[in-house]
């Protein structure tokens, strides 16, 4: 599943588009908590922007919960009820059927501040489980994992610093799809209108990433047609390896199986000693020497 987007920045505002407000479940009125950090002069990132629908004092107590349940009327109600009874407080969720007739999958980003351990829980589930209680005949399994939501945050690394924090800003409203930089954050961002920006939903902790790029970064989208085949990625991407180019992000899907890929690259050409028109020309070279059906189909400066 691709689950980002390249836009720019307008002015001190920046778009969110639809299938992405609606599937982190923003909408107009609503308050999102940001969290502002810069990254060290190397590298392409200029500063991220880390977004929320619940305040950043909350994510030590998030956690991951699926309870899985049987595919039949009031099972998803009692599941409700038995982590409502377990004072589970139920943020943003997923429930979908996974076998029909047989089992319904509910994911929850849950906040366990009221609740105690999550090994608790799931041992007061099995008691009731092992007595037959009727409040869980329905569900068949509870699992609870911390949310792990620090690694996105994270400002060092084993190989060091990764990015600093700037600042915590206040609750901002959602309004006609935009998020206004200018609001918390105008002091600091003085200078990113018309910069390059990246958006990245984290499905997992329902947090959307924005990524502000360098004023010197040149990215460019590239599309290919390659054969659905082992080592057909490497080949067609191994030019842009040699030339020094940098990749922000790769998506690739099967579109005829066994016989056709498409492959979607944004890349920086900033560090690379060629430009987009010497591109366009040694990429259909380099593809046309390789095994099999190769296609450039489009570049394009973003």
């Amino acid at each position: 599943m691709k689950s980002w987007e390249f836009t720019k920045i307008e002015g001190n505002k920046i778009k969110i588009d639809s299938w992405l407000s609606d599937t982190m479940g923003l909408v107009d009125g609503g308050c999102i908590y940001s969290t502002l950090f810069k990254y060290p002069e190397d590298g392409p990132k200029r500063y991220e922007l880390i977004l929320s629908m619940y305040p950043q004092e909350n994510f030590r107590t998030l956690a991951q919960v699926t309870v899985f349940a049987d595919d039949v009327p009031g099972s998803t109600v009692q599941s409700a009820k038995f982590l409502t009874d377990q004072k589970i407080r139920i943020l943003n969720s997923v429930s979908l059927t996974g076998i029909s007739d047989t089992t319904i999958i509910w994911n929850i980003l849950a906040d366990l501040n009221f609740a105690g351990e999550g090994e608790l829980i799931k041992e007061r589930f099995q008691e009731l489980k092992e007595a037959g209680d009727a409040s869980v005949d329905k569900i068949r399994h509870v699992s609870i994992k911390p949310a792990n939501i620090g690694r996105i945050f994270r400002e060092k690394t084993d190989l060091g610093s990764l990015k600093t924090e700037l600042r915590k800003g206040a609750p901002v409203t959602y309004s006609d799809g935009y998020f206004d930089l200018s609001a918390e954050y105008g002091d600091i961002l003085t200078d990113v209108d018309g910069q390059e920006a990246m958006v990245t939903l984290d499905p997992g902790s329902w947090l959307v990433s924005i990524v502000i790029f360098k004023p010197n970064t040149n990215l460019v989208k590239i599309n290919m047609n390659v054969p659905d085949c082992m080592g057909s990625i490497d080949s067609a991407l191994s030019l842009l390896a040699e030339e020094g180019i940098n990749l922000i992000s790769v998506f690739t899907k099967v579109m005829i199986s066994y016989q056709t890929m498409d492959i979607e690259v944004v890349a920086d050409l900033k560090n690379s000693k060629i430009g987009i028109e010497e591109l366009k020309s040694k990429l259909p070279e380099h593809l046309a020497k390789q095994n099999g059906t190769f296609e450039l189909k489009s570049i394009q400066a973003l």
